[in-house]
């Protein structure tokens, strides 16, 4: 128990990185991947929004048979077929096109926005297990030295009172202490364990041989500093201004059903037999169609309505946001301080409190401390050691949480060991597809 423990590492030089475990986190973890299956699905809204600005074609057929039956001239039968070809396109419909596009290209912006932070959460989540479970491994390590101590000392404790130094108070003080340290191991093994199982959730797969993490680089000078860059470049901020845009767009979407629409309409047809004295036609005809509502119950003002409440919504959203990320930079950079500071505490305190044990052990050797006095003194030893492992955890977690919380714990700022998922690139290429079922990755 004299020597220095705390975050250090239990396996070979190969260990398991911080990094790595990030790494693995990103490319794995199933929530992540599902956020990015939603984007894709969302970058589906900008070519549905482009579809209005295309034509409308469709085809038609239909047969019939006829029986004329007159006097004179008998029954007579005939069969006939008719086919044609619809062409529709739309001139106007009240500026919807346009806005439905620019609300389309909003959401999916805002989508991005709204990866980029769940990919922060992730990454912290990552860090949170990381050395919880690094902590947790620690203290039952300590434990298991506080036990092997306290045998010690109980064993002691028994052959001094068979040559009466102490009495059965004394050996059943040691007794209680060496029970008790029993138990909280097995209390820090079900935290080690619980710790290890939010891991493999996270990560993808179980901790091994996890090395020491340092606290994060690019920690900001002052809680302004932090606060500036976050309410500019926050994903969760910048997802809530995108979510404003595209209700904007909305509003402007939904006025337009009270204006006229124009249509060109094109069709062509041929028929066989379309009457007992015709053997063919062929037709071919363009109009065009102006729509102009009046009144129709009063549904599009209701929507309209709607529209400008929900944006609204989404401008008090931003402030929001905005509020939470100053409330997470707080609450970061005050634990980073406190867990800084309560470094050195803990480190002077190891060593006053070795100190400090060595010598009740030795004034005990000669009659003038009690074996409760040891006890006491190996307890103090204990819980500082302990303490020092906590604050060197809440240093790192605090550290990366401060990051994030200003919006730059990402793959890419990180530079983590990864090839960093691009939505542009799936956006790209369904954006103008007019045609096709299957998904870019075939599905």
């Amino acid at each position: 128990m004299a020597a220095a423990v705390s975050l250090a590492p239990v396996g070979p030089a190969s260990a398991e990185t911080l990094f790595s475990a990030m790494a693995q986190a990103y490319r794995a973890n199933p929530n992540l991947n599902a956020e990015r299956a939603g984007l894709r699905a969302t970058d589906e809204l900008v070519p549905q929004a482009l579809s209005a600005w295309r034509p409308q074609v469709s085809a038609s057929a239909s047969a019939e048979t006829s029986i004329q039956n007159s006097r004179p001239g008998g029954t007579r039968s005939l069969s006939g077929t008719d086919v044609g070809l619809t062409v529709q396109q739309s001139l106007f419909n009240g500026f919807r096109r346009v806005n439905g596009t620019k609300q389309a290209e909003a959401q999916v912006r805002a989508g991005r926005a709204s990866l980029a932070n769940s990919e922060q959460q992730i990454l912290l989540q990552t860090v949170t297990s990381y050395m919880d479970v690094l902590q947790n491994a620690a203290i039952v390590r300590l434990r298991q030295q506080n036990i092997e101590v306290l045998q010690e000392q109980l064993r002691a404790a028994r052959n001094r009172f068979e040559v009466g130094e102490v009495t059965r108070t004394d050996v059943a003080q040691a007794e209680a202490r060496l029970r008790g340290a029993v138990s909280e191991l097995n209390f820090a093994e079900s935290n080690l364990m619980s710790a290890r199982a939010t891991y493999r959730q996270v990560v993808g797969s179980d901790p091994a041989n996890l090395a020491p993490a340092r606290p994060a680089t690019g920690v900001p000078s002052s809680v302004d500093a932090a606060l500036d860059r976050a309410y500019r470049e926050h994903p969760a901020v910048v997802a809530a201004v995108y979510n404003e845009e595209a209700a904007a767009f909305a509003v402007n979407l939904a006025e337009g059903q009270l204006l006229p629409t124009v249509n060109l309409q094109g069709t062509v047809g041929y028929s066989t037999n379309p009457s007992f004295s015709v053997d063919s036609a062929a037709s071919a005809s363009a109009s065009i169609q102006l729509n102009v509502p009046i009144y129709q119950g009063g549904g599009e003002y209701s929507a309209v309505r709607q529209a400008k409440e929900q944006r609204n919504q989404a401008l008090l959203q931003i402030e929001a946001a905005r509020l939470g990320v100053r409330a997470d930079i707080l609450s970061a950079w005050g634990v980073l301080e406190a867990a800084t500071a309560s470094i050195d505490s803990a480190r002077a305190q190891v060593e006053a409190a070795s100190i400090a044990l060595t010598g009740v052990r030795e004034e005990a050797n000669v009659g003038q401390r009690t074996t409760l006095d040891v006890l006491n003194a190996e307890q103090e030893l204990f819980d500082a050691r302990v303490s020092l492992v906590v604050a060197e955890r809440d240093q790192v977690v605090a550290s990366y949480a401060l990051i994030s919380a200003m919006g730059r714990l990402s793959a890419h700022a990180l530079q983590l060991a990864v090839d960093v998922y691009q939505p542009e690139v799936h956006y790209h290429q369904v954006r103008d597809k007019w045609i096709g079922l299957r998904t870019p990755s075939g599905q």
